[in-house]
């Protein structure tokens, strides 16, 4: 009886002990783990952050400044190399010039990045010796097209090379369920007079007709 009473007593003491043991090894146990530990052993690599978008809805993106005629209201950065006082962001008046230091007022609109650079090189030359200009297009104003009338979004479209009325319509979400695919028109504004030029919708979807070619400030009008 007394053996095992002992015996009990004996257990008893140890459990604090054991339990102790147990308490001061888990930290040791995770001590090593990363915080974004996951099940069997693995770990997750933290959220990439967000990568910022362009602010502007006009933003041109990559383009040919050999082919990208500038127009009216389009946006640009130009760059002096070295003159950070002739560099800044640009923009085309609706007359088709800008201002620059030095040279003054000079024409944009008509001419490809490329040629406008190498225009306002040759104007520096005369207060700078081997001016380097790099012209970028910023922002697209002058290359629109618009939709009014029964179609997903109203307002401006930024053309694309080659863009035909019915992509400008798709771009633009398409048309609702109440239009009139039938008198879709687009109307034209050429040497102050307007045209009205219809447009075969159902034609262009079967790939038989894809209509005229869209000029800027055209409007497509989807009744």
């Amino acid at each position: 009886m007394i053996k095992r009473f002992c015996s009990i007593g004996a257990v008893l003491l140890l459990l604090p002990i054991a339990a102790a043991a147990q308490v001061t090894s888990q930290p040791a146990a995770t001590a090593g783990a990363t915080p974004n530990a996951a099940p069997g052993g693995q770990t997750t690599a933290p959220a990439d952050p967000k990568v910022p978008t362009a602010a502007s809805a006009n933003y041109a993106g990559p383009m040919d400044a050999n082919r990208y005629v500038i127009g009216p209201e389009d946006s640009l950065q130009i760059t002096v190399w070295k003159e950070p006082t002739l560099s800044g962001t640009i923009p085309v008046r609706p007359d088709g010039m800008i201002s620059l230091v030095l040279v003054g007022d000079i024409p944009a609109a008509g001419m490809t990045p490329t040629a406008l650079s190498t225009d306002i090189s040759q104007r520096l030359k005369k207060y700078i010796q081997d001016p380097v200009v790099t012209v970028v297009v910023l922002g697209v104003n002058s290359q629109r097209v618009f939709l009014v009338g029964e179609v997903g979004k109203v307002g401006p479209v930024v053309m694309t090379p080659g863009m035909t009325p019915l992509q400008a319509i798709v771009t633009g979400g398409g048309i609702t369920q109440f239009a009139n695919s039938k008198r879709i028109y687009i109307l034209r504004t050429t040497a102050g007079k307007q045209q009205k030029i219809p447009f075969n919708y159902k034609q262009a979807l079967k790939g038989e007709n894809s209509g005229v070619s869209l000029l800027p400030g055209d409007t497509i009008v989807v009744p």
